[in-house]
C-alpha cells in the first residue's frame, strides 16, 4: 500500500533526495568511504558545504553582508543563541504559540521581554495584528509558521526595529525579504533536510554588539569565522540539505514552492470548508499552508477515531492533530504532492458519504 506522509516533522523529503543521501552513506563521492565516516575536513566535503551555502543565498536572494551557517542543536538551541547575541536590554516577541513561548522563556534569562501581542486566549487560532513594537527594543522576534496550531505569517512585516524570525517550518516555501531581518533561523527537518542541522542566516554587522561575554559556541561570530566548521558539523544532514536545495532549484525555486503550497492548501481547505463533517481550527485569513489543522464538527465528534482509522488504512501517515488542538493535522511541506493531498480529500469525501 502506498504511504502518504503528512508528518509535522521530521517530515517528508523528495524521494530522489533520500536516495542520493542513502547512496552517499554507502560510498561518498566514489571515495570508498561512507559519508557517515569521512572527516569533515576532507577535501571532498568542503564543496558540499560551499554548494549548500551558495544555494541558500541564491534561492532566498540573500543580500551581501549576511552569513549562512549550518549548526547543531535544533531551533531550540537558537532560542538561546538569539538573546545571547542580540539582547542587550529589551526584546519584543509576538506570542503565536508553543514555540514562540519557548523562545521567550530563553530570552527572559538575559533581559526584559515585552510580549507585544498574543493569541493565547483563542488557543492561538489567529495571528495578532495591530500591535506596537517598542521603538527601543533590541529586536522583534516572530515565529512565521506555527506547526501545532496551523497559523502562518506568509509575509515579512514592516518593523521599526531589527527583526529576528524562527522560520523552521516554512523556510524555502516562499520568497523572503531577508534584508528585513537581522537573523533568520530554522530547524532543518521540515523543508530543508533531515533532522540534525539548523540553518542560520545572520547579518554580519549586527554581531558582537552586546556587552556581555559570549560563550564560544553561543557566539554566532565564532561560526561565521569558522565557516560552520568551528567544531565537527553534522555532515549527513548538511549533505541531505544540499541535495534538497538542488531539488528546490530544479523545481523552479521558492517561487515554485509557493505556488505548489497555495495549490495544495486551496484544495484541502476547500474540502474542509465543503464537507459537513469537518471544520478548520485557524481563522481563515491566517491559515497555514504548511500545517493544515482541522477537527470534526461538534455533532460528529464521536466519529473522530473512525476517520483516523480509515485514513490510516488508506495509507495516510501522521495526520493525528497535536494534543493542544486535537483532531487532525495534514502537514504539507515542499515535498508533499498534490496526489497525496487528493488522496486525503477523497478519504474525507468517502467518509462523509458513509456517515
Amino acid at each position: 500500500m502506498k504511504k502518504y506522509n503528512f508528518n509535522a516533522g521530521p517530515s517528508m523529503l523528495p524521494r530522489e533526495v533520500i536516495e542520493a543521501t542513502a547512496a552517499a552513506c554507502l560510498d561518498f563521492d566514489g571515495c570508498g568511504l561512507s559519508l557517515m565516516e569521512i572527516s569533515h575536513r576532507a577535501k571532498n566535503f568542503q564543496p558540499v558545504l560551499d554548494e549548500a551555502t551558495a544555494l541558500v543565498k541564491e534561492l532566498l536572494s540573500v543580500p551581501t553582508g549576511y552569513s549562512v551557517l549550518f549548526l547543531a542543536g535544533g531551533a531550540s538551541m537558537e532560542f538561546c543563541r538569539i538573546p545571547y547575541n542580540f539582547l542587550e536590554k529589551k526584546a519584543a516577541y509576538l506570542n503565536t504559540g508553543t514555540w514562540a513561548n519557548k523562545a521567550m522563556k530563553e530570552a527572559r534569562l538575559l533581559g526584559e521581554v515585552v510580549e507585544v501581542a498574543s493569541s493565547a486566549e483563542a488557543n492561538y487560532s489567529y495571528i495578532p495584528k495591530g500591535y506596537t513594537v517598542p521603538a527601543d527594543a533590541d529586536y522583534f522576534h516572530i515565529t512565521t509558521n506555527n506547526t501545532i496550531f496551523g497559523t502562518e505569517m506568509r509575509y515579512d512585516p514592516d518593523c521599526p526595529v531589527p527583526m529576528v524570525a524562527d522560520m523552521s517550518s516554512d523556510i524555502f516555501s516562499r520568497p523572503v525579504d531577508v534584508a528585513k531581518y537581522n537573523c533568520i533561523y530554522a530547524g532543518a527537518q521540515k523543508n530543508l533536510s533531515m533532522a540534525g542541522v539548523n540553518i542560520v542566516i545572520v547579518k554580519d554587522e549586527a554581531l558582537e554588539k552586546v556587552s556581555r561575554p559570549l560563550p564560544t559556541m553561543l557566539n554566532y561570530m565564532t561560526h561565521v569565522k569558522g565557516g560552520s566548521m568551528f567544531n565537527t558539523p553534522p555532515v549527513v544532514p548538511i549533505y541531505c540539505a544540499m541535495q534538497n536545495l538542488r531539488w528546490i532549484k530544479a523545481q523552479g525555486g521558492v517561487e515554485a514552492m509557493d505556488k505548489r503550497a497555495v495549490e495544495r492548501a486551496a484544495a484541502l481547505y476547500g474540502e474542509i470548508d465543503r464537507n459537513k463533517l469537518f471544520r478548520g481550527t485557524a481563522k481563515e485569513e491566517d491559515r497555514s499552508l504548511m500545517n493544515i489543522c482541522f477537527v470534526m464538527n461538534d455533532e460528529y465528534k464521536e466519529l473522530e477515531a473512525d476517520f483516523l482509522q480509515m485514513a490510516t488504512e488508506r495509507g495516510m501517515v501522521g495526520i493525528k492533530g497535536h494534543r493542544s488542538v486535537g483532531g487532525f493535522r495534514a502537514s504539507c511541506y515542499n515535498a508533499q504532492t498534490l496526489e497525496g493531498v487528493n488522496a486525503l480529500i477523497q478519504c474525507m469525501k468517502d467518509f462523509e458519504a458513509a456517515h
